[in-house]
């Protein structure tokens, strides 16, 4: 059983909690936030001990590994003092602003012999295993374009004081916090981005960039678009289109798959749709359990460092395509 501390216990954070109340692999036993006042009530609750002190968390033996829920531009300096300290670190998505951080900390985990994890909690849905197997195999014979998009309504109620506002802390739009989640699925299924195309706008939020458009050029030829927004009625999808058939993950939950495989030698209507459900599954308790197996087992988290790693170099080419307005390349 790894006993860990949550670093940051916003929303978030406490999704992070209680996602694994009740598991045999990982529990949370500490917490470090700025302001014990509005965590006390969650704390007492869950049996979490609070401290205002990063280094309190960081001196205590007793525990093995650190879960940051911070803001973006904390992480470089909290995963360093973590892997320092021989806490291993698991840490919430985007995990850098800035490709020079995400050597940083990569460079800082591996010196010091720790595993350093990334939440792209998405990757564990079986919907998503689902589709990796379907690219991956070939079924879906050569993939021509993924398409995917997000989105979402917290960017109009955002308060003026709220960090994710800030453009320093959440650059381009919709992309810290949801298009991230979209570039790395496409990572994932079609390896490196070679350019992007972007375009950040505010349409309904009134006190940042709320919408994010992104053309995309894969290393391999294929083409992609993502879509995402902070004031868009709430929607998930994720689709690939290939010679030998077409796939998609519909709902923010991810529970339906559809697989629709093309029909050989019929190039004008496709095979009848496999739609298969995947109702209730946790992809919190998922990717923090994985955590911790990869720490006891001594084996690399599912998500490989060098995806994360060019996830940052594609966040920030968009960034810079939409500030000068043009396709820039990646890397």
């Amino acid at each position: 059983m790894i006993q860990a501390a949550i670093v940051g216990l916003g929303r978030w954070g406490q999704n992070l909690v209680t996602s694994v109340r009740g598991s045999d692999a990982i529990r949370f036993t500490a917490a470090n936030t700025r302001n014990g006042n509005t965590a006390s009530a969650f704390c007492q609750e869950n049996g979490l001990r609070w401290t205002a002190d990063l280094d309190d968390i960081l001196a205590d033996a007793g525990i093995g590994a650190v879960v940051l829920a911070t803001p973006h531009s904390l992480h470089a300096d909290q995963v360093k003092r973590a892997a320092a300290a021989g806490k291993h670190v698991f840490v919430e998505k985007p995990f850098a602003l800035t490709t020079a951080d995400a050597v940083a900390m990569i460079d800082a985990a591996a010196k010091a012999g720790v595993v350093l994890a990334v939440g792209f909690n998405r990757r564990f849905h079986p919907s998503m295993v689902r589709m990796r197997e379907a690219v991956k195999s070939g079924a879906l014979g050569t993939i021509v374009t993924i398409n995917a998009e997000q989105t979402a309504l917290h960017g109009l109620t955002m308060a003026a004081d709220a960090w994710r506002v800030r453009p320093d802390e959440a650059p381009g739009g919709a992309m810290t916090a949801i298009g991230v989640h979209l570039v790395d699925g496409m990572i994932d299924l079609l390896g490196p981005v070679k350019e992007v195309n972007a375009i950040v706008s505010r349409r309904a939020a009134p006190l940042a960039d709320d919408t994010t458009h992104v053309q995309l050029r894969f290393a391999s030829g294929a083409l992609g678009q993502i879509f995402c927004s902070t004031a868009a009625t709430p929607h998930y999808r994720f689709a690939a289109y290939g010679t030998g058939g077409f796939a998609e993950i519909l709902g923010h939950p991810m529970a339906t798959y559809r697989l629709v495989p093309a029909i050989p030698g019929d190039h004008h209507r496709p095979a009848a749709p496999e739609v298969t459900e995947t109702p209730g599954f946790n992809m919190l308790t998922a990717e923090l359990e994985a955590f911790a197996a990869a720490i006891v087992a001594k084996r690399p988290f599912p998500t490989p460092l060098s995806d994360i790693l060019h996830g940052v170099e594609v966040f920030e080419a968009v960034c810079r395509s939409a500030e000068v307005g043009r396709p820039v390349g990646v890397g």
